[in-house]
Protein backbone atom coordinates (compact mmCIF):
# COMPACT_ATOMS: atom_id res chain seq x y z
CA UNK A 1 0.00 0.00 0.00
CA UNK A 2 1.16 3.44 -0.81
CA UNK A 3 1.90 5.54 1.89
CA UNK A 4 -0.27 8.43 2.16
CA UNK A 5 1.79 10.65 4.12
CA UNK A 6 3.74 14.12 3.24
CA UNK A 7 6.16 14.69 -0.05
CA UNK A 8 8.20 12.32 1.52
CA UNK A 9 6.64 9.51 0.47
CA UNK A 10 6.68 10.26 -3.47
CA UNK A 11 4.30 12.67 -3.59
CA UNK A 12 3.46 16.14 -5.37
CA UNK A 13 5.07 19.09 -3.33
CA UNK A 14 3.24 21.52 -1.46
CA UNK A 15 4.37 24.99 -3.23
CA UNK A 16 3.99 25.11 -7.15
CA UNK A 17 8.11 25.34 -7.67
CA UNK A 18 8.55 21.72 -6.34
CA UNK A 19 6.19 19.90 -8.38
CA UNK A 20 6.90 19.88 -12.21
CA UNK A 21 10.08 19.61 -13.73
CA UNK A 22 10.28 23.13 -15.10
CA UNK A 23 13.32 24.84 -13.67
CA UNK A 24 13.18 27.17 -11.03
CA UNK A 25 15.31 30.19 -12.86
CA UNK A 26 12.57 29.48 -15.41
CA UNK A 27 9.53 29.84 -13.56
CA UNK A 28 11.13 32.72 -11.65
CA UNK A 29 11.58 33.87 -15.33
CA UNK A 30 7.34 33.41 -16.55
CA UNK A 31 5.84 34.13 -12.86
CA UNK A 32 7.38 36.23 -10.53
CA UNK A 33 9.71 38.61 -12.63
CA UNK A 34 8.87 42.04 -12.79
CA UNK A 35 6.67 42.08 -16.52
CA UNK A 36 8.70 45.06 -17.37
CA UNK A 37 11.78 43.17 -17.65
CA UNK A 38 10.98 40.38 -19.39
CA UNK A 39 9.23 42.83 -21.73
CA UNK A 40 12.32 44.81 -22.23
CA UNK A 41 14.79 41.54 -21.84
CA UNK A 42 13.28 40.61 -25.99
CA UNK A 43 13.78 44.11 -26.92
CA UNK A 44 17.60 44.44 -25.84
CA UNK A 45 18.59 41.29 -27.66
CA UNK A 46 16.57 42.60 -31.04
CA UNK A 47 18.49 45.84 -30.87
CA UNK A 48 22.09 43.96 -30.26
CA UNK A 49 21.30 41.84 -33.09
CA UNK A 50 20.60 44.30 -35.55
CA UNK A 51 23.67 45.88 -34.80
CA UNK A 52 25.19 42.91 -35.05
CA UNK A 53 24.06 41.65 -38.27
CA UNK A 54 24.41 44.42 -39.85
CA UNK A 55 27.96 44.89 -38.63
CA UNK A 56 29.01 41.70 -39.96
CA UNK A 57 27.01 42.63 -43.13
CA UNK A 58 29.74 42.99 -46.10
CA UNK A 59 27.18 45.24 -47.88
CA UNK A 60 26.95 48.45 -45.30
CA UNK A 61 23.29 49.74 -44.83
CA UNK A 62 23.79 52.79 -46.18
CA UNK A 63 24.59 51.19 -49.43
CA UNK A 64 21.96 49.48 -49.47
CA UNK A 65 19.69 51.99 -48.65
CA UNK A 66 20.91 53.87 -51.82
CA UNK A 67 20.04 51.16 -54.08
CA UNK A 68 16.76 49.67 -52.36
CA UNK A 69 14.21 50.95 -49.90
CA UNK A 70 14.92 48.15 -47.04
CA UNK A 71 13.95 50.69 -44.29
CA UNK A 72 10.67 51.84 -45.53
CA UNK A 73 10.09 48.14 -46.13
CA UNK A 74 10.74 47.02 -42.60
CA UNK A 75 8.91 50.04 -41.51
CA UNK A 76 5.70 49.25 -43.61
CA UNK A 77 5.15 45.69 -42.31
CA UNK A 78 6.16 46.83 -38.54
CA UNK A 79 3.06 49.74 -38.96
CA UNK A 80 0.70 46.88 -40.31
CA UNK A 81 1.93 44.59 -37.51
CA UNK A 82 1.53 47.55 -34.61
CA UNK A 83 -1.94 48.25 -35.74
CA UNK A 84 -2.83 44.52 -35.93
CA UNK A 85 -1.55 43.31 -32.40
CA UNK A 86 -3.65 46.71 -30.55
CA UNK A 87 -6.41 45.84 -32.54
CA UNK A 88 -6.01 42.26 -31.06
CA UNK A 89 -5.47 42.85 -27.58
CA UNK A 90 -8.99 45.49 -28.14
CA UNK A 91 -10.89 42.42 -29.25
CA UNK A 92 -9.29 40.21 -26.31
CA UNK A 93 -10.17 43.08 -23.79
CA UNK A 94 -13.95 43.28 -25.19
CA UNK A 95 -14.55 39.78 -24.85
CA UNK A 96 -12.99 40.20 -21.26
CA UNK A 97 -15.66 42.76 -20.41
CA UNK A 98 -18.66 40.80 -21.94
CA UNK A 99 -18.86 38.76 -18.78
CA UNK A 100 -19.11 41.86 -16.78
CA UNK A 101 -22.64 42.63 -19.06
CA UNK A 102 -25.52 40.98 -19.14
CA UNK A 103 -29.61 40.89 -18.60
CA UNK A 104 -30.48 41.85 -14.66
CA UNK A 105 -31.57 37.89 -14.26
CA UNK A 106 -27.24 36.91 -14.90
CA UNK A 107 -26.28 39.64 -12.45
CA UNK A 108 -28.44 38.32 -10.06
CA UNK A 109 -27.53 34.71 -10.26
CA UNK A 110 -23.46 35.62 -10.25
CA UNK A 111 -24.56 37.94 -6.66
CA UNK A 112 -26.92 35.00 -5.17
CA UNK A 113 -23.97 32.46 -5.92
CA UNK A 114 -21.19 34.91 -4.60
CA UNK A 115 -23.30 35.39 -1.35
CA UNK A 116 -24.24 31.85 -0.68
CA UNK A 117 -20.23 30.77 -1.13
CA UNK A 118 -19.78 33.83 1.36
CA UNK A 119 -22.04 32.65 3.93
CA UNK A 120 -20.10 29.34 3.14
CA UNK A 121 -17.09 30.15 3.87
CA UNK A 122 -17.93 32.16 7.11
CA UNK A 123 -19.63 29.34 8.37
CA UNK A 124 -16.48 27.67 8.06
CA UNK A 125 -14.59 30.07 9.82
CA UNK A 126 -17.19 30.48 12.58
CA UNK A 127 -17.56 34.25 11.80
CA UNK A 128 -20.43 36.53 11.22
CA UNK A 129 -19.15 37.63 7.72
CA UNK A 130 -16.06 36.34 5.32
CA UNK A 131 -13.29 39.31 4.70
CA UNK A 132 -14.08 41.04 1.58
CA UNK A 133 -10.90 41.88 0.12
CA UNK A 134 -9.18 38.88 -2.51
CA UNK A 135 -6.32 38.47 -0.13
CA UNK A 136 -7.68 38.80 3.16
CA UNK A 137 -10.59 35.90 2.15
CA UNK A 138 -7.67 33.74 0.72
CA UNK A 139 -5.51 33.63 3.89
CA UNK A 140 -8.67 32.94 6.30
CA UNK A 141 -9.72 30.47 4.07
CA UNK A 142 -5.90 29.16 4.45
CA UNK A 143 -5.94 29.53 8.51
CA UNK A 144 -9.18 27.90 8.64
CA UNK A 145 -7.82 24.88 6.79
CA UNK A 146 -4.58 24.79 9.39
CA UNK A 147 -7.27 25.51 12.17
CA UNK A 148 -9.28 21.98 11.05
CA UNK A 149 -5.79 19.97 10.44
CA UNK A 150 -5.11 20.84 14.32
CA UNK A 151 -8.17 19.41 15.21
CA UNK A 152 -7.77 16.57 13.44
CA UNK A 153 -4.22 15.87 15.83
CA UNK A 154 -5.87 17.20 18.81
CA UNK A 155 -9.18 13.89 17.93
CA UNK A 156 -5.68 11.45 17.60
CA UNK A 157 -4.97 11.03 21.40
CA UNK A 158 -7.74 8.87 21.69
CA UNK A 159 -7.09 6.76 19.10
CA UNK A 160 -3.64 5.56 21.27
CA UNK A 161 0.45 5.92 20.47
CA UNK A 162 0.91 2.94 17.85
CA UNK A 163 2.59 4.92 15.60
CA UNK A 164 5.06 5.92 18.91
CA UNK A 165 6.07 2.43 19.74
CA UNK A 166 9.38 2.18 17.82
CA UNK A 167 8.06 -0.71 15.64
CA UNK A 168 9.58 -0.91 12.31
CA UNK A 169 6.01 -0.35 10.46
CA UNK A 170 4.90 2.63 13.04
CA UNK A 171 4.65 4.67 9.33
CA UNK A 172 1.57 2.30 8.29
CA UNK A 173 -0.12 2.30 11.62
CA UNK A 174 -2.98 4.90 10.49
CA UNK A 175 -3.12 7.04 13.61
CA UNK A 176 0.73 7.67 12.51
CA UNK A 177 -0.47 8.52 9.33
CA UNK A 178 -3.64 10.46 10.03
CA UNK A 179 -0.75 13.08 12.29
CA UNK A 180 1.65 13.49 9.47
CA UNK A 181 -1.34 14.34 6.74
CA UNK A 182 -2.52 16.28 9.03
CA UNK A 183 0.98 17.95 10.45
CA UNK A 184 1.88 18.77 6.62
CA UNK A 185 -1.53 20.28 6.09
CA UNK A 186 -0.93 22.44 9.03
CA UNK A 187 2.63 23.43 7.63
CA UNK A 188 1.54 24.36 4.35
CA UNK A 189 -1.39 26.18 4.76
CA UNK A 190 0.17 27.97 7.80
CA UNK A 191 2.98 29.04 5.40
CA UNK A 192 0.06 29.89 2.23
CA UNK A 193 -1.79 31.84 5.08
CA UNK A 194 1.81 34.11 5.96
CA UNK A 195 2.74 34.85 2.53
CA UNK A 196 -1.10 36.18 2.22
CA UNK A 197 -0.58 38.77 5.09
CA UNK A 198 -0.75 42.48 3.39
CA UNK A 199 -0.83 41.79 0.40
CA UNK A 200 -2.66 43.88 -1.94
CA UNK A 201 -4.54 42.22 -4.88
CA UNK A 202 -3.70 43.05 -8.43
CA UNK A 203 -0.07 42.19 -7.49
CA UNK A 204 0.62 38.58 -8.59
CA UNK A 205 1.97 37.76 -4.92
CA UNK A 206 -1.82 37.52 -4.32
CA UNK A 207 -2.55 34.37 -6.39
CA UNK A 208 1.39 33.04 -6.16
CA UNK A 209 0.57 32.11 -2.72
CA UNK A 210 -2.72 30.68 -3.26
CA UNK A 211 -0.84 28.25 -6.09
CA UNK A 212 1.09 27.11 -3.32
CA UNK A 213 -1.67 25.38 -1.18
CA UNK A 214 -1.61 22.00 -2.87
CA UNK A 215 -5.37 21.61 -1.85
CA UNK A 216 -6.71 19.23 -4.80
CA UNK A 217 -3.54 16.01 -3.82
CA UNK A 218 -4.73 16.84 0.07
CA UNK A 219 -8.29 16.35 -0.54
CA UNK A 220 -7.81 13.02 -2.30
CA UNK A 221 -5.73 12.13 0.91
CA UNK A 222 -8.58 12.88 3.42
CA UNK A 223 -10.47 11.18 1.42
CA UNK A 224 -8.77 8.16 0.89
CA UNK A 225 -7.46 8.19 5.10
CA UNK A 226 -11.22 8.68 6.13
CA UNK A 227 -12.70 5.50 3.87
CA UNK A 228 -9.32 3.38 4.01
CA UNK A 229 -8.75 3.37 8.16
CA UNK A 230 -12.79 3.82 8.76
CA UNK A 231 -12.58 0.84 10.98
CA UNK A 232 -9.54 1.91 12.64
CA UNK A 233 -10.14 5.13 13.95
CA UNK A 234 -12.51 7.16 16.19
CA UNK A 235 -15.82 8.47 14.99
CA UNK A 236 -14.12 12.19 16.28
CA UNK A 237 -10.81 12.02 13.79
CA UNK A 238 -13.58 10.72 11.17
CA UNK A 239 -15.53 13.66 11.95
CA UNK A 240 -12.84 15.84 11.82
CA UNK A 241 -11.01 14.70 8.43
CA UNK A 242 -14.38 15.16 7.31
CA UNK A 243 -14.61 18.62 7.83
CA UNK A 244 -11.20 19.17 6.99
CA UNK A 245 -11.67 17.89 3.65
CA UNK A 246 -15.06 20.08 3.70
CA UNK A 247 -12.51 23.17 4.18
CA UNK A 248 -10.33 22.12 1.44
CA UNK A 249 -13.11 22.03 -0.97
CA UNK A 250 -14.28 25.24 -0.62
CA UNK A 251 -10.38 26.71 -1.52
CA UNK A 252 -10.44 25.32 -4.69
CA UNK A 253 -13.34 27.30 -6.45
CA UNK A 254 -11.98 30.80 -3.79
CA UNK A 255 -8.78 29.85 -5.51
CA UNK A 256 -10.26 29.68 -9.04
CA UNK A 257 -12.63 33.20 -8.60
CA UNK A 258 -9.23 34.85 -7.29
CA UNK A 259 -7.70 33.33 -10.37
CA UNK A 260 -10.33 34.97 -12.66
CA UNK A 261 -10.56 37.89 -11.65
CA UNK A 262 -6.59 38.61 -11.62
CA UNK A 263 -6.55 37.16 -14.85
CA UNK A 264 -9.80 39.91 -15.68
CA UNK A 265 -7.72 42.47 -13.98
CA UNK A 266 -4.04 41.60 -16.38
CA UNK A 267 -5.74 41.81 -19.49
CA UNK A 268 -7.36 45.77 -18.85
CA UNK A 269 -3.81 46.57 -17.48
CA UNK A 270 -2.46 44.69 -20.72
CA UNK A 271 -4.27 46.51 -23.25
CA UNK A 272 -3.61 49.62 -21.66
CA UNK A 273 0.09 49.23 -21.44
CA UNK A 274 -0.99 48.12 -24.98
CA UNK A 275 -1.64 51.71 -26.19
CA UNK A 276 1.08 53.11 -24.29
CA UNK A 277 3.58 51.13 -26.01
CA UNK A 278 2.10 51.60 -29.36
CA UNK A 279 2.26 55.36 -29.19
CA UNK A 280 6.11 55.84 -29.42
CA UNK A 281 6.06 52.33 -31.61
CA UNK A 282 4.02 53.89 -34.59
CA UNK A 283 5.90 57.00 -33.79
CA UNK A 284 8.89 55.40 -35.06
CA UNK A 285 7.93 53.27 -37.32
CA UNK A 286 6.03 56.28 -39.54
CA UNK A 287 9.36 58.66 -38.63
CA UNK A 288 11.15 55.80 -40.55
CA UNK A 289 9.37 55.75 -43.97
CA UNK A 290 9.13 59.19 -43.94
CA UNK A 291 12.53 60.57 -42.96
CA UNK A 292 14.97 57.20 -43.33
CA UNK A 293 14.45 56.98 -47.41
CA UNK A 294 17.92 59.51 -47.63
CA UNK A 295 21.01 57.63 -46.35
CA UNK A 296 22.14 61.49 -46.08
CA UNK A 297 19.88 62.03 -43.50
CA UNK A 298 21.64 60.11 -40.68
CA UNK A 299 25.56 60.20 -40.68
CA UNK A 300 28.53 59.77 -39.09
CA UNK A 301 29.20 56.37 -36.51
CA UNK A 302 29.24 56.07 -32.92
CA UNK A 303 31.75 53.25 -31.21
CA UNK A 304 32.56 52.58 -35.08
CA UNK A 305 28.83 51.44 -35.28
CA UNK A 306 27.05 53.59 -38.19
CA UNK A 307 24.44 55.85 -36.88
CA UNK A 308 21.80 54.83 -40.00
CA UNK A 309 22.24 51.09 -38.58
CA UNK A 310 21.99 51.95 -34.84
CA UNK A 311 18.96 54.39 -35.61
CA UNK A 312 17.62 51.69 -37.48
CA UNK A 313 17.90 48.88 -34.52
CA UNK A 314 16.26 51.20 -32.21
CA UNK A 315 13.55 52.16 -34.73
CA UNK A 316 12.97 48.07 -34.53
CA UNK A 317 12.97 47.31 -30.70
CA UNK A 318 10.55 50.37 -30.14
CA UNK A 319 7.94 49.06 -32.74
CA UNK A 320 7.92 45.50 -31.12
CA UNK A 321 7.30 47.27 -27.83
CA UNK A 322 4.16 46.51 -28.17
CA UNK A 323 4.29 42.43 -28.88
CA UNK A 324 6.87 42.25 -26.30
CA UNK A 325 4.32 43.45 -23.68
CA UNK A 326 2.30 41.37 -25.08
CA UNK A 327 4.11 38.21 -24.41
CA UNK A 328 5.25 39.24 -21.35
CA UNK A 329 1.88 39.07 -19.79
CA UNK A 330 0.38 36.18 -22.23
CA UNK A 331 3.72 34.13 -20.69
CA UNK A 332 2.32 34.26 -16.93
CA UNK A 333 -1.17 34.10 -17.69
CA UNK A 334 -0.91 31.00 -19.71
CA UNK A 335 1.89 29.16 -17.34
CA UNK A 336 -0.83 29.83 -14.47
CA UNK A 337 -3.48 28.40 -16.92
CA UNK A 338 -1.81 25.25 -17.38
CA UNK A 339 -1.05 24.82 -13.87
CA UNK A 340 -4.37 24.95 -12.68
CA UNK A 341 -6.49 23.48 -15.79
CA UNK A 342 -8.47 21.01 -13.26
CA UNK A 343 -10.55 22.19 -9.81
CA UNK A 344 -10.67 19.30 -7.47
CA UNK A 345 -8.37 15.87 -6.91
CA UNK A 346 -6.95 15.50 -10.25
CA UNK A 347 -3.72 15.32 -10.52
CA UNK A 348 -2.54 16.60 -14.41
CA UNK A 349 1.56 16.43 -14.08
CA UNK A 350 2.52 12.99 -14.56
CA UNK A 351 5.96 14.13 -13.34
CA UNK A 352 4.59 14.02 -9.96
CA UNK A 353 2.50 11.12 -9.82
CA UNK A 354 3.76 7.85 -8.60
CA UNK A 355 3.27 5.03 -10.83
CA UNK A 356 2.18 2.68 -8.47
CA UNK A 357 -0.01 4.83 -6.73
CA UNK A 358 -2.61 2.64 -5.00
CA UNK A 359 -6.04 3.79 -4.67
CA UNK A 360 -8.09 0.62 -4.73
CA UNK A 361 -6.56 -0.87 -1.66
Amino acid sequence: MSNTGGPSAGEPDDTMRERGTTSRAKLRALLDADRRVVAAAPLVVVFCSVVVLGQLDPTPLRVAVEASDPIETLAQGLLTAIITGVTLVVTINQLVLSRELGPLGDQRDRMEGSMTFREDVADLLDAPVAPPEPSAFLRALAEGIASRARAVEETLGADGDAGESGDADASDDPTTRVREFAEEVESNAEAVAGRLEGRQFGTFEVLSAALDLNYSWKIYQAARLRRVHDADLSAETKTALSELRDALELFGPAREHVKTLYFRWELVDLSRTMFYAAVPALVASIGAILFLDDPTTITGATLGVSNLLLTVAFVVAVSLAPFAVLAAAVLRISTVAKRTLSIGPFVLRSETREDDLDWES
